[in-house]
């Protein structure tokens, strides 16, 4: 789990100026009990109008992501990043549309639209979904609230996810990689909410056949329920090279015992903070007019196996997010247990 150097805190937010947010809802409301929440991804500065180089993965498209097409299309970011659950992607959908156009008057008016970008897995096993209970202001909360150290587990959009059958819901690692004398950061945040419990690997020991084992429950569920992930990094990464990367959590996903089941979506979103991509190029706007023609650094593909170490940052982030989480009673008022307490009760090491 630990092949290369981590980051202080060993999280996304290791990738300067990159900050993380949630908002958790838990409660009662007229339809059932809640577990859901908002989770963002902010990058540095205003990347509407400095857009962030950007790339799309899609392993599986089990999923109802938005904003890939035009992030796979034109290879940038030009929003935040929200994760929620299936059914309230609307309302982030929404929050990224008022948060961009709270900035820029010109949107809609003088210049195109905008390109939210959400991202989500379904938490109905545990949230009561129905209750769409996460309303734009959530996101726009989600946003307000982001900083470098972030809460991991069954947090913002974590909150009602379910991972390998156990608690499952945000993680988060970091990798530093250094060329030519500077060091560099590729930092990943999954939202798990995949796997069949019998398959789970924690740095290689079969923990879920253990407890499966150990639960009478050696037939399992398929695999099914998604992750997303975000890498971020600050490396000067064009989109092709960052969709490379982002290529490789697959690993780290298979490392934990996914197989990205028929069910499963598995999409992944890579930006960098390195060069910045003007919306208004050519346009002159209180001054001389930005080049249509941009010089810029760009990573050589020779320091690509060492970008790839975001496969053991992602297997990492993956167990973290069961790590963080704690037991909960659920919508139906079963317990879903955490890894900790499925382990005490099982009489199972974890590592």
């Amino acid at each position: 789990l630990c092949a290369g150097g981590k980051g202080p805190r060993d999280l996304i937010t290791d990738v300067p100026g990159v900050r993380v947010g949630h908002v958790t809802l838990c409660g009662d409301s007229p339809d059932g009990p809640l577990h859901t929440g908002v989770t963002a991804i902010v990058p540095p500065g205003d990347c509407f109008a400095d857009k962030l180089s950007a790339a799309a993965y899609v392993s599986n498209g089990f999923g109802k992501s938005m904003g890939l097409v035009q992030v796979d299309e034109l290879g940038s970011l030009e929003t935040p990043i929200l994760m929620t659950n299936t059914l309230s992607c609307g309302a982030c959908y929404d929050a990224l549309v008022r948060h961009a156009l709270d900035r820029h008057a010109e949107i809609g008016v003088d210049t195109g639209t905008v390109n939210p970008v959400v991202m989500e897995c379904n938490d109905g096993p545990i949230n009561t979904i129905r209750a769409m209970a996460v309303t734009p202001q959530h996101g726009l909360d989600a946003i307000a609230a982001a900083g470098d150290t972030f809460d991991e587990g069954d947090v913002g959009a974590g909150t009602g996810m379910t991972c390998f059958g156990l608690k499952g819901g945000i993680g988060s690692s970091s990798r530093i990689v250094a060329f030519d004398g500077c060091d560099y950061t590729i930092g990943v945040l999954v939202l798990t909410n995949f796997g069949s419990r019998s398959c789970l690997r924690i740095a290689g020991r079969p923990v879920g056949r253990l407890l499966a084992e150990a639960e009478d429950k050696v037939d399992d569920d398929p695999d099914k329920g998604s992750i997303v992930a975000v890498i971020a990094t600050d490396l000067p990464a064009d989109s092709r090279q960052l969709r490379r990367m982002a290529k490789r959590v697959t690993v780290g996903i298979a490392r934990c015992g996914g197989y990205i089941g028929n069910g499963s979506g598995e999409i992944v979103v890579a930006f960098s903070t390195a060069n910045r991509i003007p919306h208004w190029a050519g346009e002159s706007r209180g001054g001389a007019a930005a080049p249509m023609i941009d010089t810029v650094r760009r990573l050589s593909d020779n320091a690509m196996d060492d970008c790839f170490r975001v496969a053991a940052a992602s297997e990492e982030a993956i167990v973290s997010s069961l790590w963080h989480a704690h037991s909960v009673v659920g919508r139906t008022g079963e317990t879903t247990w955490s890894l900790h307490d499925a382990a005490g009760r099982a009489g199972v090491d974890i590592l």
